[in-house]
């Protein structure tokens, strides 16, 4: 009797088991410091961003200042690259830019002594922006001097990359509507429409008051994976009410249109909001996200369709959510500290943020986002550490002293959220 019950015991613990509600996912935050100031010859590592391949290959980018921390000098894009879901990487390397050494950009040799960046000679080569195609290819486009923009490609994973293709033709058609001397891109990553297409935002100053002073945000865009670039029309310009505006990034809505959020120094502190059909043409008038605090600082936006929820799309926004200094004397419009970088979550396009989950309390500047092929998000952030100081300062506030990236879940960051 007891041997003819088993059968029957296990079918029932089978169907109460079928019935029982899955379980949730466990939270879970882990952190892996990728790169560190004053270390493997370089004073600072800066600007970062990140692509997950088709392949699930993580990539991280970032600029490695050789002398000194500043935008302009002597500056290289590193690379670093992990197959098994960013938990462990291979050491960095550099990739562009490898071809000539060009000439200093005379928008920063012009301008006056106390204002030029770096030393004769030094060259910049900044702003690396990555996008992870569908086919496997992995396009990298990055500028040399604010000056120039360069197109390279890798087919296997970031492993080997092209020889470097000058695309500054593209901007140089935005020159009759505004006769930019500085381009940079980005930074952090550029998308791949459902189209196909290509979307990179770049913006471009007249190098008037500073080195990067008088700027509009635009994007370029490929439509034959890379091959050619074009131009697309000015998405934010320089206005009254849209003061002193800057990077960007971009992302690709669930209605197939294209969202870009801009940093800009209004005195509301938010992020101007410009929406497309097509990520090039017919943008959107400039709007403030309420939601979207702008401490003056580049954020990251990334929509993804979530695996555990077929058909659900998901949007994440990255950025410092502070909104004060230190020292309680900022102006309307001047540069808050960077400090409390967090991560936001959307159901609805970032018509509304269901959840905010502060990532680093402490100093913290650029980040950018991707997400694993398991649904696993990433960030990889400029932060500072323990005893880490502003240079010729007394003040713990640097949120420049490392690279770090973060991997965490959806249960992490909507842990005490209300459901959507």
């Amino acid at each position: 009797m007891l041997r003819s019950s088993v059968p029957l015991l296990a079918a029932i613990g089978a169907i109460l088991l079928c019935r029982a509600p899955a379980r949730a996912a466990t939270p879970f935050l882990e952190k892996t410091h990728l790169f560190a100031e004053k270390t493997d010859g370089f004073v600072s590592y800066r600007i970062p961003a990140l692509v997950v391949t088709a392949k699930g290959t993580v990539l991280t980018f970032c600029e490695a200042r050789k002398y000194s921390g500043l935008d302009w000098g002597e500056i290289e894009i590193h690379q670093r690259r992990s197959t098994d879901g960013g938990r462990t990487f291979g050491t960095a390397r550099q990739i562009a830019h490898l071809g000539p050494r060009l000439p200093r950009n005379p928008a920063n040799a012009d301008q006056p002594p106390r204002k030029v960046i770096g030393e004769p000679g030094q060259q910049t080569v900044n702003n690396p922006v990555a996008i992870a195609d569908r086919d496997g290819t992995v396009h990298l486009i990055y500028c040399v001097e604010y000056m120039r923009t360069f197109y390279v490609r890798s087919t296997d994973d970031g492993l080997a990359w092209s020889r470097p293709v000058d695309i500054t033709a593209a901007a140089d058609r935005i020159r009759p509507e505004w006769p930019w001397r500085v381009v940079a891109t980005g930074p952090c990553h550029g998308i791949q429409l459902r189209s196909g297409r290509l979307v990179v935002p770049v913006w471009l100053a007249k190098a008037e008051g500073g080195a990067h002073g008088q700027a509009v945000v635009a994007t370029l865009f490929s439509d034959d994976r890379g091959a050619t670039w074009q131009r697309g029309e000015i998405a934010v310009p320089n206005t009254a009410t849209t003061p002193a505006v800057s990077e960007a990034t971009v992302a690709q809505l669930s209605d197939g249109r294209v969202m870009l959020v801009a940093r800009n120094h209004a005195p509301s502190h938010r992020t101007i909001v410009v929406f497309s059909r097509d990520g090039a043409t017919g943008w959107s008038r400039p709007e403030f996200a309420e939601a979207l605090p702008e401490p003056i600082c580049q954020a990251s936006l990334f929509s993804y369709a979530d695996p555990a929820a077929p058909g659900k799309t998901r949007l994440l926004f990255s950025g410092p959510a502070s909104l004060e200094r230190a020292d309680g004397k900022a102006a309307p419009g001047s540069r808050r500290d960077r400090q409390n970088l967090s991560v936001k979550l959307s159901h609805d396009d970032g018509r509304t943020w269901a959840a905010t989950r502060a990532l680093e309390p402490g100093p913290s500047a650029y980040s950018d986002l991707a997400v694993l092929p398991d649904g696993t998000i990433l960030c990889f952030y400029e932060n500072g550490r323990p005893g880490a100081t502003r240079p010729n300062s007394t003040r713990t506030d640097w949120p420049y002293a490392r690279l770090t990236l973060a991997r965490f879940n959806l249960a992490w960051l909507t842990a005490g959220a209300a459901p959507p």
